[in-house]
């Protein structure tokens, strides 16, 4: 790919990009984090492409879940930690449900920049540039917390690290003990319609783990048995150019902050720079695709981004909503296998549901999340394409942000423990149930 380089997007329009004071500065910054350790592995990156070829053949199933934006602030070690448990149980739920490997990936170590629909915000006739994430800006709103700040991509750089750190540290020695079931808190099992379906599952993966402990003469904690991947969206293309480098022995170019970046709906134009960008890294990268996306233009995106059909390259993450999914995504599926080219298809059951309150207060609907995943599965099996994938915002905290789900959280309820800065997630409660729907609809498709 002789006409490719790191910055040649920044020959293309650029949308959903800061207005830094000094591209000077800006181009300080990108240098001095050119010059330090990469984030990932070459050979990490060259092994989750492989796994993702399995789940497009219906080999495995992809679990991609975390906070909708990272802040700086909740770089600790309680909350990584509890995120990182949470998607491990759901793993192993889909794993006992669907008699599938689960990819498993953190939308963490990254997820520092969010899209805006709006560049300024107006409070009491003051209007200020809108928060971006804390990779370009700062939440407060005052002038100097919102002007942005290329500095803050190091900082981005130095959490993403840390973040990493930790996580790779947990998983190495089999952080979550499965053998230990008392250890998920299943209080919530309580007051679930599927309350009995759920302990059956998890007797029988501690009958499961006892099994293996005697075959192995190992404790499922004593075994490396964990793969873990890194994603993040792809947005801020000053700090994914960054850490875009050649490797030894390997040819191309790689995006070394993230195993799997994906493009947003909003930067998803066949001709800006963020298709430019993402056309030259070996990555597997993925594409958000909804209502709105046209037939040609998937096709021209599934041109660029994956032109020798290469396994494992392309994930297309369909986001329509509830109300929406049946007379867009069937289209998209076919435009899609029109071109003879394989891809994996993964469902974002979140961002296509996503309402406000007459408070204003920005929520989700368990049951809306539910009944997208759904018909999704159906499409796919009417359609011939498995559905290989999930794909979702959540916590390992107790907060109340979206409603419904085993406890009956309502709108009242936002108000006790509402944390995010900007969208919606699932809490610790809601991703099990959630990963427990998903097992039984998998299951019963067998």
């Amino acid at each position: 790919m002789q006409d490719w380089r790191p910055d040649s997007w920044k020959s293309r329009p650029a949308a959903q990009q800061p207005a830094y004071r000094s591209e000077d500065e800006v181009a300080q910054v990108v240098e001095e984090i050119a010059k330090l350790p990469p984030l990932v592995t070459s050979w990490e990156i060259g092994a989750l492409k492989g796994q993702l070829a399995e789940a497009a053949r219906g080999e495995r199933f992809v679990l991609q879940g975390g906070d909708c934006a990272e802040s700086f602030a909740s770089c600790d070690s309680a909350t990584i930690a509890n995120k990182l448990k949470v998607l491990l149980q759901m793993s192993l739920v889909l794993v006992h449900g669907c008699r599938k490997r689960v990819v498993r990936i953190g939308r963490f170590a990254g997820q520092y920049a969010k899209p805006r629909s709006e560049d300024l915000e107006t409070r009491d006739g003051i209007t200020l540039p809108s928060y971006r994430g804390d990779l370009i800006n700062r939440p407060e709103f005052t002038e100097e917390a919102r002007q942005p700040d290329p500095w803050l991509m190091l900082r981005g750089y130095e959490r993403a690290a840390l973040t990493l750190n930790f996580v790779r540290a947990l998983v190495s020695r089999g952080f979550v003990d499965p053998h230990r079931l008392d250890y998920w808190n299943l209080d919530w099992v309580k007051g679930s319609a599927m309350a009995a379906e759920y302990r059956r599952m998890a007797d029988s993966i501690g009958e499961s783990l006892r099994f293996m402990e005697n075959i192995l003469g190992a404790h499922p904690g004593e075994l490396n048995w964990v793969d873990f991947f890194t994603s993040h969206e792809g947005l801020h293309l000053p700090y994914e150019q960054a850490q875009t480098r050649r490797v030894p022995r390997q040819e191309g170019w790689y995006n070394l902050s993230t195993h799997f970046p994906w493009i947003g709906m909003r930067t998803a134009d066949p001709e800006g720079a963020h298709v430019e960008y993402f056309r030259g890294i070996q990555n597997p990268v993925a594409v958000k695709v909804g209502p709105g996306f046209s037939a040609d233009r998937l096709r021209r995106l599934i041109d660029v981004l994956h032109p020798v059909d290469e396994p494992g390259r392309l994930t297309l993450i369909h986001r329509c909503g509830t109300e929406r999914i049946a007379r867009y995504l069937p289209e998209l599926i076919r435009a899609a296998r029109s071109t003879g080219k394989t891809v994996l298809w993964c469902c974002d059951p979140m961002h296509g549901n996503t309402r406000s309150t007459a408070d204003g207060i920005k929520t989700r609907y368990f049951v809306d999340i539910l009944g997208e995943l759904d018909q999704a599965f159906e499409i796919h099996r009417t359609e011939g394409v498995p559905l290989g994938g999930l794909h979702i915002e959540l916590t390992g905290e107790a907060v109340t942000e979206c409603i419904g789900g085993a406890r009956g959280v309502n709108e009242e309820d936002l108000k006790t423990d509402y944390r995010s800065q900007l969208d919606p997630r699932l809490n610790y409660e809601q991703a099990l149930e959630m990963a427990l729907f998903v097992a039984r609809r998998m299951g019963a498709g067998r």
